[in-house]
């Protein structure tokens, strides 16, 4: 019984704190549960680690999207919350089995719109660094691999600026804090997409892709549209995908790029999941490729998490993210911040000039 008040307190924080300031159905289903024993005690079939709100509202949510439970469905196309609270408890107790074996199976997908914003102008400047006219992106940490598609969406900046491709399925938008301006030129040409990732998604593959949307919250349809033509955009040039730890795989990941091309590593958000030594082997492994051919490393990451990127003085854990610019040539080695962004790349501040 401990459990079950326990577990019932963490679905009321999360429907009234969580989901109520942005998704007034995971509101009032998050609550439903919380209230129902038997909900609860569905709960507490899927391990400890799996009970999470989002990762059962996720399960049920791919079960709806799959088919599977009609009545869920249809109270998520309605947007009716009593229906959509009543179908939510009963697909939980009545198909138990089914949403553990998803929960478990699926690791949840985080909301990677907005990287683009910061990685274009980067890659970009990398590019003009090395006189690059071609490049090849090795994007590690890739998931969906949508980073892969920086070239080929649309971004508009605050203060007027846009880059990459109007005419785009997939627009972005980001603010410019500080007044210095980013540069503009174009991205060269691309031509190679590698992904790395411990469990990357092919987004060609039905039951992955569906994965992906049953993440978003059903009643936030701006996100489930971007989300929709970002999946549609990657499709269309899907990536090689590469399973593994990065360390160990970005050697082959370099031999996959054509000796014309500069090789442009990008790491968002990423490398705070690997400890202090596996940072600095990655690195590492960026200097040995770098042996007979320029390559750049473009991140985003946390203040300090990215190792030979200048912190600027900035604390850790200070609520912004450096982005790093390093290029390896030869035997050199130049990193330099040019640029702070919050929010993953909601909000950017360019460091360096044009």
């Amino acid at each position: 019984m401990s459990r079950a008040r326990t577990l019932a307190q963490v679905y009321r924080d999360f429907g009234e704190v969580d989901a109520a300031p942005t998704s007034p159905l995971y509101h009032r289903i998050a609550v439903a549960l919380s209230e129902s024993a038997e909900a609860l005690r569905a709960i507490e079939a899927a391990p400890a680690r799996k009970r999470h709100p989002t990762v059962i509202l996720a399960a049920l949510h791919d079960l709806a999207l799959a088919g599977r439970a009609p009545a869920l469905a249809a109270a998520y196309a309605a947007a009716d919350r009593d229906a959509a609270a009543g179908a939510a408890v009963e697909t939980l107790v009545h198909m138990t089995d089914s949403v553990v074996a998803t929960a478990v199976r699926r690791p949840m997908r985080a909301d990677q719109t907005g990287r683009c914003t910061v990685l274009y102008p980067a890659i970009a400047e990398a590019a003009r660094r090395v006189g690059a006219e071609r490049i090849a992106l090795i994007d590690v940490g890739c998931s969906a691999g949508f980073d892969l598609t920086v070239d080929r969406v649309g971004i508009t900046y605050s203060n007027g600026q846009f880059l990459g491709d109007p005419s785009s399925p997939v627009q972005l938008s980001s603010s410019i804090v500080g007044d210095r301006p980013l540069p503009t030129r174009a991205m060269p040409e691309v031509v190679a997409r590698v992904g790395i990732d411990l469990d990357p998604v092919d987004v060609t593959d039905a039951d992955e892709a569906r994965w992906l949307r049953a993440c978003v919250w059903p009643d936030q349809p701006e996100r489930v549209a971007r989300l929709d033509a970002e999946i549609a955009l990657a499709a269309t040039e899907p990536p090689l995908l590469l399973r593994g730890d990065a360390v160990e795989v970005l050697p082959d990941a370099f031999a996959r790029v054509p000796a014309d091309a500069l090789p442009v590593v990008t790491t968002t958000w990423a490398l705070s999941r690997l400890p202090l030594e596996s940072r600095l082997r990655f690195l590492h492994r960026l200097d040995n490729a770098a042996a007979g051919r320029a390559v750049a490393w473009v991140s985003a990451e946390g203040v300090g998490v990215a190792p030979s990127i200048p912190t600027l003085g900035d604390r850790r854990a200070s609520g912004h993210s450096i982005i790093g610019l390093v290029v390896f040539d030869a035997s050199t080695l130049r990193a330099e911040a040019i640029g702070r962004c919050w929010s993953r790349g909601r909000l950017l501040s360019w460091l360096t000039g044009s």
